[in-house]
């Protein structure tokens, strides 16, 4: 018997190559990351209610919201849509039509599941324009990223950075109190909420291991960051 041949040798795994701030010429070419579970539209307070208690099941949760824009000076909308996700089903509440509904309440309230979003004060602060509540449990990505030196604060961007892919922002500026949304909004919605958990989870994993390296560039330098 060869004892060389129970030898297993393995090569130095390749740390995370991550940047302070990332070029968003580059993000185009990047393939596009998009949400492939199961989406739901919420429209009546008993589908909201089963909704919820789906939701409040999981062990954590992405959230975001859209809101019909203006194109108008001094024209301000209120909060059209609140999108909330598992890892595998996205609930798309129309605020518009069912506003804030005791079950939506109950969810924006709960303080035992982790609900991750980006920039959450600008979500939450439209959400109390609807009903006033007490925010329960959110996590802030962008407080989480400044703390391994990343500066960018956009999910675009952040995205890109740490999955190498890119999250269309295309249907950002559509109607969100339309009738009915085009499939291409529902998946756009869903992808936003999600994604907060893809890097919630990926940000802590980093924190971690340490398995990352951090490039520092500037301005001027950002233009060649790859």
């Amino acid at each position: 018997m060869h004892f060389h041949s129970l030898i297993r040798t393995f090569a130095p795994q390749m740390k995370k190559t991550i940047y302070n701030k990332y070029d968003k010429s580059k993000i185009g070419t990047l393939p596009r990351a998009l949400f492939e579970g199961r989406i739901v539209v919420v429209l009546t307070e008993t589908e909201a209610e089963k909704a919820v208690r789906y939701l409040l099941s999981q062990p954590i949760l992405g959230v975001d919201t859209e809101t019909r824009p203006s194109f108008k000076k001094g024209t301000v909308h209120r909060v059209s849509l609140l999108q909330v996700s598992s890892y595998d089903v996205c609930f798309l509440f129309r605020l518009n039509q069912l506003g804030m509904s005791p079950s939506v309440k109950r969810l924006l309230e709960d303080t035992k599941v982790p609900k991750i979003g980006l920039s959450l004060r600008d979500d939450l602060n439209s959400l109390h324009k609807l009903d006033d509540f007490n925010a329960g449990y959110f996590v802030d990505l962008q407080d989480h990223v400044r703390e391994i030196g990343v500066e960018d604060m956009s999910l675009q961007k952040l995205y890109a950075n740490f999955f190498g892919q890119r999250i269309s922002k295309r249907e950002q500026l559509t109607n969100w109190e339309a009738d009915i949304l085009s499939d291409k909004q529902k998946l756009y919605a869903a992808t936003d909420a999600w994604s907060c958990i893809m890097l919630y989870e990926e940000l802590q994993r980093l924190e971690q291991t340490g398995d990352y390296e951090l490039i520092n560039v500037d301005d001027n330098e950002a233009s060649t960051a790859a």
